[in-house]
């Protein structure tokens, strides 16, 4: 009789996922994010057919971590781009992976009007309240009293306006089947995030309409905390701007085995 393996593997890198080293900062959810995305692109068959839309910013370099096709977009268009693509290729599975900055700021009319029109694209937002990759400016996401290069004192309603909540915006389209928010800030949520996120995949392959999934994720380094303040700073105070839940859900999904 052979002898039996010493070990069993049981957690591996996914095949969507390429075998590179980080270069995201200490804390950030980028990468957490990027493995969710992976594993969900692995359990439904979807890596072969995939095509990948990253714009400007801190998700500027995520062809360097995923293991499918990739177009990058300029800054705010990843929808603009996507619907393109998805329009000449409709058999393929196409994905933009978004920040604050570019799906809510320079982007928001690309955005706005992708989902209001039901492109059969899925997204995944990356809400970090900040600008991370240029140095810590405020975005439309920052939230009220948070401090950023561009507003030292804190956000200031009656000068800066109040924080845009662009997954609720979205909601109200009538081309948009599902939206839900989450969190990167514990084992418990990040199990939660990957689930919204395979639902949204779920929604293309079923050919509903536009669905997005919001990532709350933290940004250690633009905020000046340490990793630990900053997880515990999304639970303590963003959450109370942006909760967590589902936002929009048209897709009949539960309740169906």
């Amino acid at each position: 009789m052979s002898a039996e393996p010493a070990y069993k593997k049981i957690f591996e890198r996914p095949e969507s996922l390429k075998d590179n080293p980080t270069h995201y900062c200490p804390g950030c959810g980028h990468s957490v994010a990027h493995r969710l995305v992976a594993e969900c692109l692995d359990e439904l068959n979807l890596r072969e057919k995939t095509i990948g839309v990253p714009p400007v910013g801190c998700a500027v370099l995520a062809y360097n971590y995923f293991n499918f096709d990739m177009v990058e977009a300029p800054h705010g268009r990843a929808l603009a781009v996507a619907t393109g693509i998805k329009r000449v290729h409709p058999d393929k599975f196409v994905l933009t992976y978004q920040g604050d900055g570019d799906l809510a700021a320079i982007g928001t009319a690309e955005t706005i009007h992708a989902a209001n029109r039901g492109e059969v694209i899925s997204t995944v937002f990356i809400n970090n309240a900040i600008y991370g990759m240029t140095g810590g400016q405020m975005a439309p996401t920052t939230v009220l009293g948070q401090s950023a290069t561009t507003a030292p004192g804190g956000r200031d309603p009656s000068l800066h306006g109040r924080p845009i909540d662009i997954s609720r915006m979205l909601a109200i389209c009538d081309g948009v089947v599902y939206v839900e928010r989450r969190s990167l800030t514990s084992v418990k949520e990040i199990r939660k995030a990957k689930k919204a996120i395979k639902k949204s995949f779920q929604c293309q392959i079923d050919d509903l309409g536009f669905s997005m999934v919001e990532l709350l994720s933290p940004c250690p380094t633009n905020w000046k905390l340490s990793p630990l303040d900053a997880w515990r700073w999304i639970d303590r105070e963003m959450v109370n701007t942006y909760p967590l839940g589902v936002i929009k859900d048209t897709t009949g999904y539960e309740g169906k085995k």
